[in-house]
Parts: C-alpha cells; structure tokens; sequence
C-alpha cells in the first residue's frame, strides 16, 4: 500500500521505495526503454569506504525525515542549505544507502561548471583521431557514441525503474546562469544529445550505446532524447554563499540544516565512535561553548576525540591539541580557547 513517509533516518536498508505514492499529475514521466537499477552499492567497489561509513552513521533529525519524504513524493530537488559541517551532503548518501537506490550519483560544482558538464561529456578530438586512424572511407556504426558518456545529472535522468540518487554538491558555487539552466532539466525530466540525434538519422533504428557515469556497462539511448520514468531523488546543496533566483526556489523543497545541539552532537559521536566516554563529554562542551563564537564543523569535533583519544596525552596537552584541531572556518572569528 502506497505511504508517504518511505525513509524513516533509522539507517536500515530496505525496500521501501516500491511503496511510493504515484506522483503529481504534473510531475509524472514516462520514459523508455525501462532499465533495471543499479546494484545497491552498499559494500561495493563503486562506493569509497568514507562514503559508505557517513551513510550508515548519519543522524538525522525529525525536519530532515519529513522533508526528504516530501521531495520524493512530490518528485521536487530537496535543496539543502546550512553552515559547513552539518551533513547536507552525507544525507543523500544515508537516503539511497536506505532506501536502496543504488550509487550516488555525484557533480560537484565550481564556479566553471555548466550544464553540459553535468548531461554528458563529448570528446570530439578523439573522435577526430580515430577517424584518422580508420583512414577514408565511410566511418563506422557507433563513431559518435564511442566518444560519449552521460555524466551524473545525464545519468540520474535516464528512465530507471526506481529513482537514482543524484548530488549537486555546492551549487552556490555555481556562475548566474547554471541554476536556471538546471532547473529546466529538472522541470522536464528530459534533454537531449544533440550529437546523437545527428547521428540517428544514418541509423537504421536510431539507437546508441552509451556508456552511464560511474560504470562501464552501455545504456540505450534512442533517437538522442533522455527522458526519465522515476524522477531522481536529486539534493543540491548550498552553504549560502548567493541568493538562489525565485523560480528556482519555488520548485524545490527547501531544507535548512541547523548547527546539532548537545543531543544530536551526542548521538553523531555515540553513531561515529560509540558512546562518548567523560573526555568526549568534555571536548563537547568546549565545542559547543567555541561554536558560539565563531563557526565551526561537526567533524571537527570527531577529529579532536578521535585523535586525543589514542595520542596518549596528559590533560593540558590533550586540550591544546583538541583547540588546534578546532579552529574557526571564519578567518574574521575571534576567540581563543577553551
């Protein structure tokens, strides 16, 4: 039976993405051909140990549970937004490690990137070479296709049976343009490859191999047009650096990260490195009295109880090394000590 809240943030795989609500009207696509989703990736080659490791100790908090449900209903981006540290880009990890949708698809973005670079990568060069190398004559079925390959956006948008995860890492990082020019894909659910769409019309059945972001095995793509069946589950996140324009905004669902207080700082060390002995308790507390003066990132605190913890120190020299490992993200923050 369809229910709306299919992650839960417990951190336990499970199949609960079948039992997803069918969209909007306005936000169902119908892409084809069908193809089957990914292995799940949890312990596989594809997924580096760090990541694997932040998605199954992610804490999450009762916004983030009720938010990510209602971008994966609504099959709207989740725009996630707070200062450094709080885990905007370790929650995509925990949803697909959850809910089993397979590799995160990951594009992290610089001030150089377009959307091309997301859709696809094209190296004509290459192509140039090899038809060198063939000598005259007419070139061989699949010369375009030999030199393409879908990049994370382009893949997360290929008709999948159950949702890809994608992460748009950092988008206010992005030049003016990119964020419009995203939110025209994600409105569409579709684009195209207009190197492909030349090449179908010399093809018997306009079909071509293409190899996905993230693995060598080749998708079908017909005619060059993408279109997806089940939208992405797709969080772009932001550390606030720029205004986002309104007609982005309003078609995303919006969630913004807070710093952790003392429970959740707890519960994140307790999912890390077990319960926190009386040292871990008081590094905690002077995090918690530091960050009011300044920025700091939760991962800075599991540095400072990690290392201190097996650096065999005696107390004065374990609280300079935990203040050294805790300087403020800010260059303008003040303070010093504990």
């Amino acid at each position: 039976m369809p229910h709306w809240s299919v992650y839960t943030g417990t951190n336990e795989p499970h199949d609960g993405i079948a039992d997803l609500p069918a969209p909007p009207p306005w936000r169902a696509f119908d892409g084809a051909p069908a193809l089957a989703p990914p292995a799940d990736g949890d312990d596989g080659a594809a997924v580096s140990p760090d990541r694997v490791h932040r998605a199954r100790t992610y804490v999450a908090t009762p916004e983030s549970v009720q938010l990510v449900n209602a971008a994966l209903c609504l099959r709207r981006p989740l725009l996630v937004t707070g200062p450094p540290g709080t885990g905007k880009s370790s929650l995509a990890y925990a949803v697909a490690r959850e809910l089993r949708l397979g590799p995160v698809l990951r594009w992290n973005i610089t001030s150089r990137s377009s959307l091309a670079d997301g859709l696809y990568q094209y190296d004509p060069l290459s192509r140039l070479y090899a038809a060198r190398e063939n000598g005259p004559g007419p070139r061989p079925a699949g010369d375009v296709e030999d030199h393409l390959r879908l990049g994370p956006l382009g893949t997360a948008l290929l008709p999948y049976g159950r949702p890809r995860a994608l992460l748009v890492d950092e988008l206010d990082k992005s030049d003016l343009d990119l964020p419009n020019d995203l939110l025209n894909v994600l409105e569409e659910g579709q684009y195209e490859i207009p190197e492909l769409v030349r090449a179908a019309r010399h093809s018997p059945d306009g079909t071509a191999e293409v190899l996905a972001d993230g693995t060598d095995d080749p998708v079908t793509v017909v005619r060059g047009r993408v279109r997806c069946r089940a939208f992405p589950f797709v969080v772009l996140t932001s550390n606030g650096e720029r205004e986002f324009p309104p007609a982005f905004l309003r078609r995303c669902v919006r969630l913004h990260l807070r710093r952790p207080d003392r429970t959740q700082l707890t519960d994140i060390v307790r999912a890390h490195l077990g319960a926190p002995d009386t040292r871990a308790e008081s590094l905690i507390t002077a995090f918690l009295q530091r960050a009011g003066a300044g920025e700091l990132a939760t991962d800075q605190l599991l540095n400072a109880i990690y290392l201190t913890g097996i650096a065999g120190l005696d107390a004065g020299s374990r609280d300079e090394l935990a203040q050294q490992l805790m300087p403020y993200l800010s260059a303008t923050a003040d303070g010093d000590g504990f």
